[in-house]
């Protein structure tokens, strides 16, 4: 019986050539790097605050008020030991990238300063509950379709996006480095909106549908705010590229206002006052008084007539 030999690749001639690969481009390797964050465990921890936040929501057993408390003492020792050892790592890779290779290993005052921005993060946690709250309420009072809040904290990807811009952006206030980004980015892959978590958002904001939704760093979001599929809120140009870090890039959303799908409002003076509405698919780069609705000219839809032999299938298959 003949014998089939499945070929081998070139184990040693393809790993010679990774490495070399690995000198070549430095920049996308990261030997030797004893305090990378991990990303899973930054997923791990907002997963566990998930649970803390939406009580009940997605535990495998059940919440009780008898078993309450025990449960979210144990989730909060959970997340505070994950997060405890994320953010000494990343403080530690921060002085390894901007002081040089070695200066994370000598680091002295890493533990205590991780100890202190972990209880800071915890102590934030009722104050996230509340803005969820009004998150999650204005999500059911926006959309017709939701029957109940249970199910957009379930099933909504906004919700999910806020919630965890919402971590985020607490992450950010209190300068822990790099964290923040691998948070909304977990979002972003989640739901395809990306919120970077240096925007400021206030209360009782609802993004509807979500996917292709794009907040930039610098924008200011009011309260009440209400933003549909594929919008952007971004800079007007970035080819000045690191030139620009830390001026105001992006627009600022006052209170009441509305933007329909696949609008896209640019620029860092641009302000979109309170109660505006702004319609689907336009390109804005200038302000917008308060309560204006701005929208484009209907495009004319023209009609052509059907080739002269075509008819529907109906008629074909009566004809047969």
């Amino acid at each position: 019986m003949a014998t089939s030999h499945k070929p081998q690749p070139p184990i040693e001639q393809l790993t010679a050539q990774v490495i070399e690969s690995y000198r070549s481009e430095p920049g996308t390797s990261h030997l030797e790097a004893t305090f990378l964050p991990s990303r899973a465990r930054v997923i791990e921890a907002i997963e566990v605050l998930r649970r803390i936040i939406f009580p009940g929501f997605f535990e495998e057993k059940r919440i009780t008020s008898a078993n309450v408390q025990q449960r979210t003492a144990e989730l909060i020792q959970q997340l505070h030991d994950l997060l405890y050892e994320q953010i000494h790592q990343t403080l530690r890779y921060e002085l390894n990238r901007t002081q040089g290779k070695g200066k994370g290993d000598e680091c002295k005052n890493c533990g205590q300063q991780a100890a202190d921005l972990t209880l800071a993060f915890l102590s934030t946690i009722p104050g996230l509950r509340h803005n969820l709250a009004l998150d999650v309420q204005a999500a059911f009072e926006g959309d017709p379709a939701s029957v109940s809040t249970d199910e957009t904290i379930f099933c909504y990807p906004g919700v999910d996006a806020i919630f965890i811009y919402r971590a985020a952006h607490e992450m950010f206030r209190l300068e822990v480095p790099l964290l923040p980004r691998i948070m909304s980015e977990y979002a972003h892959n989640e739901t395809g909106i990306d919120i970077h978590p240096g925007a400021t958002i206030g209360e009782s904001f609802f993004i509807d549908h979500g996917t292709g939704v794009v907040i930039g760093e610098t924008t200011i979001i009011g309260d009440r705010v209400k933003i549909y599929q594929g919008v952007t809120l971004g800079a007007l140009s970035t080819k000045g590229g690191q030139a620009w870090r830390g001026r105001k890039r992006h627009p600022t959303i006052e209170d009441d206002v509305t933007i329909y799908g696949g609008a896209i409002i640019l620029g860092g003076e641009t302000v979109i006052h309170e109660g505006a509405t702004i319609g689907g698919s336009l390109f804005i780069t200038h302000s917008v008084p308060a309560g204006h609705y701005v929208s484009m000219k209907d495009p004319e839809l023209k009609l052509r007539p059907p080739k002269k032999n075509w008819r529907p299938r109906s008629q074909k298959k009566s004809i047969e």
